[in-house]
């Protein structure tokens, strides 16, 4: 399903979902601007946008900086004109036990899970008000919606996201759209952040059945291409073969 061409913003976008997820928008027609950290990856998928006949520019993007993301949203007004969607996808999932106390990594996924979530609602929504329109894709996990060991401040970030996802469509008069999107065990790289040796070592038998990160970034296509009056508000992708 096809729509007009929108603006979409897209966080952690370097790899994984977020890269994916800005191939096919791309080739969907709509218009890019691509935010991470790792500007070299972001450089290189840009040009590659561009070279296939996609319309995409990127910006460093650090989303657990609030005034940062504003910048990144203001440079998409400024480029385009407008801002129609906004992924906020950025995210990281250190698992440990809780014994293992690994404090700083809590912090890290709170702050970029979900203030950087909230940074980003911030920073597009005024936007979206004042244009007569928007729409959030919120990226999640179905551990927005199940704990398992090793997981519980994530699935914590990501039960929030999902909190929030949900307030932010109550709150919402129609004209700003809302999706939560909750990946099943994804091919990405975000298990390459584990630190604990046992949740690593379980995390590799767990993504042996992992989805491609295209399946993810066509969930997002559809929902992104839906009518102005249809509001696709959660969509839960998992392998078949996965019990979780």
């Amino acid at each position: 399903m096809r729509n007009e061409a929108k603006v979409v913003a897209i966080t952690g976008a370097s790899s994984g979902i977020g890269e994916e997820t800005a191939r096919r928008l791309a080739g969907d027609g709509h218009r890019l601007l691509l935010g991470a950290r790792r500007t070299d990856r972001l450089d290189a998928l840009t040009r590659e946008i561009n070279a296939a006949g996609g319309t995409a520019a990127f910006r460093h993007l650090d989303v657990t900086d609030a005034a940062d993301v504003r910048d990144f949203v203001a440079a998409a007004q400024e480029r385009y004109g407008r801002v129609d969607v906004m992924v906020n996808n950025a995210g990281v999932m250190p698992l440990s036990p809780l014994d293992a106390l690994k404090v700083d990594e809590w912090d890290r996924m709170i702050d970029v899970n979900v203030r950087g979530v909230l940074h980003g609602i911030a920073a597009a929504l005024p936007v979206m008000r004042a244009q007569g329109g928007g729409h959030f894709v919120n990226v999640a996990s179905v551990g927005a919606y199940e704990v398992s060991p090793t997981a519980a401040v994530y699935c914590a970030t990501k039960f929030a996201v999902r909190a929030i996802s949900e307030g932010l469509r109550q709150e919402s008069d129609g004209s700003v759209r809302v999706t939560l999107v909750s990946p099943g065990v994804t091919e990405s790289e975000l298990a390459e952040g584990i630190s604990d040796p046992a949740a690593r070592e379980a995390m590799k038998a767990y993504r042996a059945v992992a989805l491609p990160a295209s399946a993810i970034a066509g969930a997002i296509a559809y929902a992104v291409a839906q009518p102005a009056g249809v509001d696709v508000n959660e969509i839960v992708v998992r392998p078949a073969a996965s019990a979780q």
